[in-house]
Protein backbone atom coordinates (compact mmCIF):
# COMPACT_ATOMS: atom_id res chain seq x y z
CA UNK A 1 0.00 0.00 0.00
CA UNK A 2 2.94 2.35 0.52
CA UNK A 3 3.35 2.75 -3.24
CA UNK A 4 -0.24 3.89 -3.87
CA UNK A 5 0.46 7.61 -4.26
CA UNK A 6 3.25 6.99 -6.76
CA UNK A 7 1.26 4.31 -8.55
CA UNK A 8 -1.61 6.69 -9.18
CA UNK A 9 0.61 9.61 -10.13
CA UNK A 10 0.33 11.60 -6.90
CA UNK A 11 3.38 13.19 -5.34
CA UNK A 12 4.12 12.85 -1.65
CA UNK A 13 2.80 16.08 -0.15
CA UNK A 14 2.85 16.82 3.57
CA UNK A 15 1.50 19.69 5.65
CA UNK A 16 4.49 22.02 6.20
CA UNK A 17 3.33 23.97 9.27
CA UNK A 18 4.73 23.31 12.76
CA UNK A 19 2.58 21.73 15.45
CA UNK A 20 0.44 24.57 16.83
CA UNK A 21 0.99 25.83 20.36
CA UNK A 22 -1.86 24.36 22.44
CA UNK A 23 -1.93 22.97 26.01
CA UNK A 24 -3.27 19.59 24.84
CA UNK A 25 -0.38 19.17 22.40
CA UNK A 26 2.60 20.15 24.56
CA UNK A 27 5.19 17.37 24.57
CA UNK A 28 3.12 15.01 22.43
CA UNK A 29 5.14 13.09 19.84
CA UNK A 30 4.08 13.46 16.25
CA UNK A 31 2.92 10.21 14.61
CA UNK A 32 2.31 11.28 11.01
CA UNK A 33 1.50 14.10 8.61
CA UNK A 34 -0.90 14.26 5.71
CA UNK A 35 -1.41 16.91 3.07
CA UNK A 36 -3.53 19.02 5.42
CA UNK A 37 -3.09 17.43 8.84
CA UNK A 38 -0.78 16.42 11.66
CA UNK A 39 -1.46 13.40 13.91
CA UNK A 40 -0.04 13.27 17.44
CA UNK A 41 -0.26 10.82 20.33
CA UNK A 42 -3.48 11.27 22.27
CA UNK A 43 -4.37 11.25 25.97
CA UNK A 44 -4.53 7.42 25.98
CA UNK A 45 -2.89 4.90 23.62
CA UNK A 46 -6.18 4.20 21.80
CA UNK A 47 -6.68 7.84 20.80
CA UNK A 48 -4.87 10.49 18.79
CA UNK A 49 -5.04 14.25 18.39
CA UNK A 50 -5.41 15.36 14.78
CA UNK A 51 -4.69 18.91 13.67
CA UNK A 52 -6.79 19.47 10.55
CA UNK A 53 -6.34 22.47 8.31
CA UNK A 54 -8.78 21.59 5.54
CA UNK A 55 -12.44 22.52 5.98
CA UNK A 56 -13.31 19.29 4.16
CA UNK A 57 -11.50 17.23 6.80
CA UNK A 58 -13.12 19.15 9.63
CA UNK A 59 -16.61 18.66 8.15
CA UNK A 60 -15.91 14.97 7.61
CA UNK A 61 -14.88 14.47 11.24
CA UNK A 62 -17.28 16.76 13.09
CA UNK A 63 -20.43 17.57 11.10
CA UNK A 64 -23.70 16.37 12.65
CA UNK A 65 -24.53 14.56 9.42
CA UNK A 66 -21.06 13.12 8.86
CA UNK A 67 -20.80 9.54 7.57
CA UNK A 68 -21.12 7.02 10.38
CA UNK A 69 -20.67 3.30 10.73
CA UNK A 70 -17.93 0.69 11.01
CA UNK A 71 -15.83 2.08 8.15
CA UNK A 72 -15.57 5.64 9.48
CA UNK A 73 -13.40 6.97 12.33
CA UNK A 74 -14.79 7.30 15.84
CA UNK A 75 -14.50 10.91 16.93
CA UNK A 76 -14.41 11.75 20.64
CA UNK A 77 -14.06 15.54 20.74
CA UNK A 78 -13.64 18.68 18.69
CA UNK A 79 -11.27 20.81 20.78
CA UNK A 80 -11.77 23.91 18.67
CA UNK A 81 -9.72 26.35 16.65
CA UNK A 82 -5.92 26.40 16.91
CA UNK A 83 -5.19 29.32 14.61
CA UNK A 84 -4.65 29.75 10.90
CA UNK A 85 -2.46 27.56 8.69
CA UNK A 86 -0.03 28.87 6.09
CA UNK A 87 -2.64 27.85 3.49
CA UNK A 88 -5.02 30.43 4.96
CA UNK A 89 -7.42 27.79 6.31
CA UNK A 90 -8.38 27.63 9.98
CA UNK A 91 -6.77 24.78 11.94
CA UNK A 92 -8.92 22.66 14.28
CA UNK A 93 -7.93 20.08 16.89
CA UNK A 94 -9.92 16.85 16.85
CA UNK A 95 -9.57 13.85 19.16
CA UNK A 96 -10.32 10.52 17.51
CA UNK A 97 -9.56 6.81 17.64
CA UNK A 98 -6.08 5.65 16.74
CA UNK A 99 -5.96 3.90 13.38
CA UNK A 100 -3.09 1.92 11.90
CA UNK A 101 -1.68 1.57 8.38
CA UNK A 102 -3.12 -1.32 6.41
CA UNK A 103 -1.16 -4.51 7.04
CA UNK A 104 0.05 -6.04 3.76
CA UNK A 105 -2.01 -9.09 2.88
CA UNK A 106 -4.77 -8.30 5.37
CA UNK A 107 -8.45 -8.38 4.40
CA UNK A 108 -8.60 -4.59 4.81
CA UNK A 109 -5.60 -4.14 2.49
CA UNK A 110 -7.15 -6.44 -0.11
CA UNK A 111 -10.46 -4.57 0.07
CA UNK A 112 -8.65 -1.22 -0.19
CA UNK A 113 -6.63 -2.40 -3.20
CA UNK A 114 -9.76 -3.72 -4.92
CA UNK A 115 -11.63 -0.47 -4.27
CA UNK A 116 -8.73 1.80 -5.23
CA UNK A 117 -8.11 -0.06 -8.48
CA UNK A 118 -11.79 0.08 -9.47
CA UNK A 119 -11.98 3.75 -8.51
CA UNK A 120 -8.82 4.59 -10.50
CA UNK A 121 -10.25 2.78 -13.50
CA UNK A 122 -13.35 4.99 -13.17
CA UNK A 123 -11.17 8.10 -12.91
CA UNK A 124 -9.48 7.17 -16.17
CA UNK A 125 -12.84 6.49 -17.82
CA UNK A 126 -14.22 9.89 -16.76
CA UNK A 127 -11.00 11.92 -17.15
CA UNK A 128 -12.65 14.09 -19.80
CA UNK A 129 -14.88 15.53 -17.05
CA UNK A 130 -11.94 17.27 -15.38
CA UNK A 131 -12.76 18.26 -11.79
CA UNK A 132 -15.86 16.06 -11.76
CA UNK A 133 -13.86 12.95 -12.66
CA UNK A 134 -13.52 11.66 -9.08
CA UNK A 135 -17.15 12.20 -8.21
CA UNK A 136 -18.30 10.33 -11.32
CA UNK A 137 -15.78 7.55 -10.69
CA UNK A 138 -17.24 7.15 -7.19
CA UNK A 139 -20.80 6.90 -8.59
CA UNK A 140 -19.56 4.33 -11.10
CA UNK A 141 -17.85 2.33 -8.34
CA UNK A 142 -21.06 2.27 -6.29
CA UNK A 143 -23.20 1.26 -9.28
CA UNK A 144 -20.69 -1.34 -10.52
CA UNK A 145 -18.78 -2.58 -7.47
CA UNK A 146 -16.19 -5.31 -7.86
CA UNK A 147 -17.71 -8.65 -6.76
CA UNK A 148 -14.97 -9.05 -4.13
CA UNK A 149 -15.89 -5.82 -2.33
CA UNK A 150 -17.85 -6.52 0.89
CA UNK A 151 -21.39 -5.06 1.16
CA UNK A 152 -20.40 -3.03 4.24
CA UNK A 153 -17.69 -1.23 2.22
CA UNK A 154 -20.17 -0.51 -0.58
CA UNK A 155 -22.61 0.93 2.00
CA UNK A 156 -19.78 3.10 3.35
CA UNK A 157 -19.07 4.33 -0.19
CA UNK A 158 -22.74 5.32 -0.54
CA UNK A 159 -22.57 7.24 2.76
CA UNK A 160 -19.35 8.91 1.62
CA UNK A 161 -20.92 9.85 -1.72
CA UNK A 162 -23.91 11.41 0.03
CA UNK A 163 -21.59 13.43 2.27
CA UNK A 164 -19.58 14.58 -0.77
CA UNK A 165 -22.75 15.80 -2.47
CA UNK A 166 -24.06 17.57 0.64
CA UNK A 167 -20.78 19.39 1.33
CA UNK A 168 -19.57 19.85 -2.24
CA UNK A 169 -16.18 18.31 -1.52
CA UNK A 170 -14.31 15.74 -3.61
CA UNK A 171 -13.41 12.10 -2.93
CA UNK A 172 -9.83 11.09 -2.20
CA UNK A 173 -9.59 7.32 -1.84
CA UNK A 174 -6.41 6.72 -3.84
CA UNK A 175 -3.96 7.27 -1.02
CA UNK A 176 -3.05 4.52 1.41
CA UNK A 177 -2.90 7.15 4.16
CA UNK A 178 -6.58 7.92 3.59
CA UNK A 179 -7.54 4.28 4.09
CA UNK A 180 -6.45 2.75 7.38
CA UNK A 181 -7.46 -0.03 9.76
CA UNK A 182 -8.97 -0.22 13.22
CA UNK A 183 -7.28 -2.50 15.74
CA UNK A 184 -9.75 -5.27 14.90
CA UNK A 185 -8.72 -5.14 11.23
CA UNK A 186 -11.72 -3.15 9.92
CA UNK A 187 -11.00 -0.96 6.89
CA UNK A 188 -11.61 2.71 7.80
CA UNK A 189 -11.96 5.73 5.51
CA UNK A 190 -9.73 7.93 7.62
CA UNK A 191 -9.38 10.98 5.35
CA UNK A 192 -11.34 10.42 2.12
CA UNK A 193 -12.27 13.98 1.07
CA UNK A 194 -10.68 17.24 -0.05
CA UNK A 195 -11.76 20.66 -1.24
CA UNK A 196 -12.01 20.91 -5.02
Amino acid sequence: MAYSRERFGRSELVFPDPVPDHPLLVGRPEIARGEYSIVLHGPVPERVFKVVSSPADHFFLTADDRPDGPHFPRVYADHGVLGRASTGYVMHLVELERLEPLAPGSAAARDAECMMSAYWSGCQQFARLGDEMGRMALYHLIDNPPPALPPSVISALVALSNFIENYQVRPDILSAGNLMARGDGTLVFSDPVFLG
